[in-house]
């Protein structure tokens, strides 16, 4: 490897380290807000009802996941979707840690939610303007202007 090579590797992963907790930080100040949707069925509902009022699609998916051939069509339809609409869509892995994020326990007896997909909306107020939201919508677009339409970006364990 070269040294710029290094140097672009190095550069990447401090980029979707400072991504990834952009997502957190939004998640997070989303929930507190009530400006989240979760799940794939809830969130195609949301989208078909009031379009405008998404400002980022989660689409959330790890390796056991990825031979879900319903699951595919149904991010396909939302990614499509998203694209047509001028929503920022951003692919995670790290179920695990969604869930720790978003406060969900596997002590509950309860079914545990859908985490799939998650909408952040906006509230159509400015009490909230999220710093991760900026970083995040700034990623998505930085991605699409190199073709990379769904950009990927992991949550690691902490």
């Amino acid at each position: 490897m070269t040294l710029e090579e290094l140097v672009a590797c190095d550069n990447t992963a401090k980029k979707m380290q400072t991504v990834s907790e952009a997502v957190e930080q939004l998640l997070v100040a989303a929930q507190r807000q009530d400006c989240l949707t979760v799940g794939v069925y809830e969130s195609a509902k949301l989208m078909n009802v009031d379009p405008d009022s998404v400002v980022l699609c989660l689409l959330a998916i790890d390796e056991e996941d990825e031979g879900d051939i319903a699951l595919q069509i149904h991010f396909t339809l939302i990614q499509a979707f998203c694209c047509d609409n001028d929503i920022n869509i951003l692919r995670v892995s790290g179920m695990q840690r969604l869930a720790k994020i978003l406060g969900e326990s596997s002590e509950d007896n309860s079914e545990p939610r859908d985490l799939h997909c998650i909408l952040v909306t906006n509230p159509h107020t400015d009490s909230w303007k999220s710093q991760g939201l900026a970083e995040v919508a700034s990623y998505c677009e930085e991605s699409r202007c190199n073709n990379q339409w769904v950009p990927y970006v992991p949550l690691l364990e902490r």
